[in-house]
């Protein structure tokens, strides 16, 4: 079945505004969601040619999207193996973790004093929302609200180069798990520690609340059992 990718271009059309994407960010997109539905796994070759004519696009663009997904980390281009989605091994994760827990520990630190009063009841309204996604059984709200209430300290860090290497790493914990399941004892956990940071912050301690975001919510010794329960088989 050929897709939309066939066009030139796509064009979206938001409040305001008129998106348009290149040819190269669609087919980039159209792979993210091939890992995220669990329709491209680690271990397994893409093949350029016949992707391609699926897509009904030139090698050009797939290959452009797929030099992107391997500055990422999601692919492998070998010049003898082809090209390859790259597995996910809890070595790889734990380095996430210490790296993620760094910059979002500065982030929060940096960005404390521009948060003021909104910004910390924005995090905890959140928090409260993930709570209730919880209590509805909807993974995919609860995911997105975790990522909002993240966000609320991590954009104002005034920090592109920081914000970008955490929005790669993210994906690459978060596009394809091993297992996408619920481990509710995790998110009930997250959610706690997301209230002690919130608490921290409305006392006016930023420097206790960024250390517990680094030693605490994102240490792996402390998350371990829930990682690899939730990443399944991934090896060391």
């Amino acid at each position: 079945m050929n897709f939309f990718l066939r066009y030139t271009s796509a064009m979206q059309k938001t409040p305001g505004k008129l998106l348009v994407k290149s040819l190269k960010e669609q087919v980039y997109d159209y792979l993210r969601q091939q890992f995220q539905k669990h329709r491209l796994q680690p271990g397994e070759t893409i093949n350029m040619k016949a992707t391609a004519r699926m897509l009904g696009v030139s090698k050009t663009p797939l290959r452009d999207a797929l030099i992107q997904l391997e500055m990422e980390g999601f692919v492998t281009i070998s010049p003898r193996r082809g090209i390859y989605v790259n597995s996910l091994p809890l070595e790889e994760i734990r380095e996430f973790y210490q790296v993620i827990g760094a910059l979002e520990s500065a982030a929060l630190t940096t960005s404390f004093p521009r948060l003021g009063p909104a910004g910390i009841k924005k995090m905890d309204l959140l928090n409260r929302q993930m709570q209730k996604a919880i209590d509805a059984g909807n993974f995919d709200l609860f995911y997105g609200k975790n990522l909002q209430f993240h966000d609320v300290f991590i954009e104002p860090c005034g920090n592109r180069n920081l914000v970008r290497i955490l929005d790669n790493m993210k994906k690459r914990l978060y596009d394809f798990p091993q297992k996408r399941q619920w481990i509710k004892e995790w998110e009930e956990s997250s959610i706690r520690e997301h209230q002690e940071i919130v608490d921290f912050l409305a006392a006016g301690d930023p420097q206790s609340a960024s250390l517990f975001l680094r030693d605490v919510h994102w240490s792996y010794s402390v998350q371990e059992k829930y990682i690899r329960k939730y990443y399944g088989a991934a090896k060391t």
